[in-house]
């Protein structure tokens, strides 16, 4: 069974635009226990992506592979990972979108995230998100989107309502659709790749909520949009830990008194490091998912 455990943030940063960009492919053949360490590593490691998990249906097997845009260095990557990487091209084909297609459906705290070909699928008494594969982070099989979902539900069953939401790193916009269903107010969403905000775009049509997203491409909170629309009451960022680090200053200004911050894209071992940037902020909870953590913390 091939599942995509890490749908990386940069999936077309470096991308030309192109509909099949070239990819090389990384794998490395270990025991099924130990896929899901040696994709975070991967990942950690630098300029994957996507990072995927092939199992051996019969077997305590599993191959982890990792999709690059330009050829990795193997020495490298198999010192990363303490383990041989073999390392090929691909064929010219759109293969992350091939990754993607045909995966199940997530139910995640009150949502449920679908493809087209699971148009049918949708439950009652779920707020659906349909999310197409494509060239953008998000399609809520990743630990850390699950992750927030589940803490956005559980954000609304004890707020009536957020009215400045900031989801900053937006991917496909998943998290922002979900804060624009959840609320039925207006989301801001940011990503540095100008692909990632005409994905968002896309999918806000998709879903009914065009009036409520609004896109832009930036880095970090370097847009006037974003700065003119804070302070916000809830701020959502599902990147990786040394993002999480470095935008912590800014991201601590543009929060309102009393107001929410998501945070994800993290391991568990980096809790308390991405923490320890954020001091004048209260730990609130923590979610754990695999190796993969949330944060919710709050501004007194």
């Amino acid at each position: 069974m091939l599942s995509p455990v890490i749908d990386a943030s940069r999936l077309a940063r470096h991308t030309p635009a192109m509909t099949h960009p070239p990819l090389w492919k990384a794998s490395v053949a270990l025991a099924r226990h130990e896929a899901a360490d040696l994709a975070a590593a991967l990942e950690l490691a630098g300029d994957a992506q996507a990072v995927l998990i092939a199992e051996e249906p019969f077997a305590d097997g599993a191959v982890v592979e990792a999709l690059y845009t330009e050829e990795p260095d193997t020495a490298y990557l198999s010192k990363v990972v303490g383990r041989a990487v073999t390392v090929a091209p691909l064929p010219d084909q759109d293969w992350i979108r091939l990754s993607q297609e045909g995966l199940p459906p997530v139910r995640a705290g009150r949502f449920f995230v679908y493809g087209a070909h699971d148009a049918g699928k949708v439950p009652h008494g779920v707020i659906p998100i349909k999310i197409e594969a494509g060239l953008a982070f998000g399609t809520g099989h990743h630990e850390t989107t699950a992750l927030c979902l589940d803490v956005l539900s559980g954000l609304a069953r004890g707020r009536a309502a957020f009215r400045h939401v900031l989801d900053l790193g937006t991917g496909t916009g998943l998290l922002a659709i979900g804060a624009a269903k959840l609320w039925k107010g207006k989301v801001l969403a940011s990503d540095i790749d100008p692909v990632a905000v005409e994905v968002t775009k896309a999918n806000a049509r998709a879903n009914g909520v065009a009036p409520l997203v609004a896109a832009v491409t930036a880095d970090g909170l370097d847009n006037p949009l974003l700065k003119n629309g804070g302070p916000y009451d809830l701020i959502i960022a599902n990147i990786l830990a040394g993002p999480l680090t470095r935008l912590a200053p800014t991201i601590t200004r543009a929060l309102a008194p009393g107001g929410t911050l998501l945070l994800s894209g993290l391991l568990r071992n980096q809790e308390l490091l991405v923490t320890s940037f954020y001091p004048r902020l209260r730990l609130l909870q923590r979610r754990r998912m695999g190796p993969w953590s949330a944060l919710v913390l709050e501004r007194p």
